[in-house]
């Protein structure tokens, strides 16, 4: 059994910064790449953020390109995703997840096989 429980959502002003993390148990975190979602009210869940096993690769989508950073500490098994410059657009549960060995693309929903709870994230203008 796989558990991902992220914390670090909340409510900011724009401009505000957040930083959400992800605790992983049950499985061998540092043997997967990891993956932030997120889904806005009434939307499907989107890509964010994935980061290859040993941190060295990242991939962001281009709305929070510059803006967000994901990290990741295998020591901790805990994944990261900071959040600076927010907007209102940035308003969603926010979600981590785990790569699968699907051979789905890393920006897709199917490419994960292992999902936490989600975190709000609210940007108020």
């Amino acid at each position: 059994q796989v558990d991902l429980v992220e914390t670090g959502g909340g409510l900011v002003q724009t401009g505000g910064s957040l930083r959400l993390s992800c605790a992983a148990s049950g499985h061998t975190f540092s043997t997967a790449a990891m993956a932030w979602f997120r889904q806005p009210p009434g939307k499907e869940r989107d890509f964010v953020a994935a980061i290859s096993i040993t941190g060295s690769i990242t991939y962001y989508t281009d709305a929070v390109k510059g803006r967000f950073t994901i990290s990741r500490d295998n020591a901790k098994n805990t994944l990261y995703l900071q959040m600076n410059s927010l907007k209102p657009e940035d308003t969603a549960v926010y979600y981590c997840a785990r790569r699968s060995d699907s051979g789905d693309a890393y920006d897709e929903v199917r490419g994960y096989d292992a999902w936490g709870q989600g975190t709000q994230v609210a940007v108020s203008s």
